[in-house]
């Protein structure tokens, strides 16, 4: 899906406008938790036969929505709405425990799609109130994630913080036992910043043994970083409800280069274009490549192309499906 593309020759097509110069960072686009996740809808109705119902988006971009429910889904806010006798996926981004706690007492067939790096930070919750810690979580309020990440522990177990100001008014004495945990689509740099503010105030707290800010995330800023400082514009593939696609645009902008979020192809600008040479472009982690395609191929209708990927890093996360559906 990220391998590198072959250096091309400039499109055909654009008439004699000047030669655009794309780099197109890899990795981009799907990683291991979304193909994961897609895979399980998939499976589930090759299982059970459509249609089988999903808990939210399974994860954050409309045209994998709305492929999957061309084969059968149906996708749903709460379990309210699926019948009993119909199976259910939870989506990848994590759920309270009161979700499937409410699918057992029902006796519902339920598949959880949960990315396993948050259902990581899940268990980390677990582990930390175990040692009668409070566990301060940096991450966005409202995100899907987060409400499933605060929803594994009791109220007034968690505090959310975004930002440094956050961390600022928090009540805790500096020596009080706290933990610190964080969303794992969040912008590396600004967690580190909040993360040397927390410990700078509480010396004592503890944080996770590895960043719980994904691999997927952190390599697809990476690349970004690599490849910023020779464009004159960042493209974005993904969704603007999709927290790590948001980053990548903030990402390029603190380099100085201004970036665009656009879902489809259809949404450039020709007028973007007009006095750039060189022009960057990724996908966040729910973005599928042939969505990526659709941007090189409207861009080589604009203007004629020289396009060159940028590695980062390769890479090769699997996870494996859920026993239920391998059995």
């Amino acid at each position: 899906m990220n391998a590198p593309l072959p250096d091309t020759k400039p499109a055909t097509g654009a008439g004699d406008a000047k030669p655009l110069n794309l780099l197109i960072a890899a990795p981009r686009g799907f990683c291991a938790g979304v193909d994961r996740a897609i895979e399980i809808v998939e499976k589930a109705l090759e299982r059970y036969g459509a249609p089988v119902y999903v808990r939210h988006e399974i994860v954050h971009n409309k045209y994998v929505v709305e492929g999957l429910k061309a084969k059968g889904a149906i996708f749903v806010k709460e379990l309210d709405e699926v019948p009993t006798d119909a199976p259910v996926v939870f989506s990848a981004h994590g759920v309270p425990k009161s979700v499937p706690a409410e699918a057992e007492r029902r006796n519902m067939v339920y598949v959880d799609a949960t990315c396993p790096l948050v259902s990581k930070v899940h268990r980390q919750a677990e582990r930390q109130l175990e040692k009668g810690r409070h566990i301060i979580f940096i991450g966005h309020e409202g995100h899907p994630e987060v409400i499933g990440t605060m929803g594994q522990v009791e109220p007034g177990q968690m505090t959310l913080v975004e930002n440094i100001e956050d961390v600022d008014k928090l009540p805790f004495e500096s020596d009080e036992e706290l933990a610190y945990l964080t969303q794992t689509t969040l912008s590396v740099d600004d967690t580190r910043e909040v993360i040397d503010a927390l410990e700078w105030r509480y010396p004592n707290i503890r944080g996770p043994k590895a960043e719980d800010i994904c691999y997927a995330t952190s390599n697809r800023q990476a690349a970004v970083k690599e490849l910023a400082h020779d464009c004159d514009l960042v493209l974005v593939v993904g969704a603007p409800n999709s927290s790590n696609s948001l980053r990548l645009v903030e990402v390029a902008e603190r380099l100085g280069t201004p970036g665009k979020l656009i879902q489809r192809a259809e949404e450039i600008d020709p007028a973007w274009l007009e006095g750039i040479d060189t022009i960057g472009l990724t996908a966040g982690a729910s973005a599928p490549e042939v969505l990526v395609r659709e941007v090189v191929d409207a861009l080589a209708k604009l203007r004629p192309l020289h396009e060159k990927t940028i590695t980062h890093t390769e890479e090769k996360m699997v996870f494996k499906l859920p026993r239920q559906l391998t059995e």
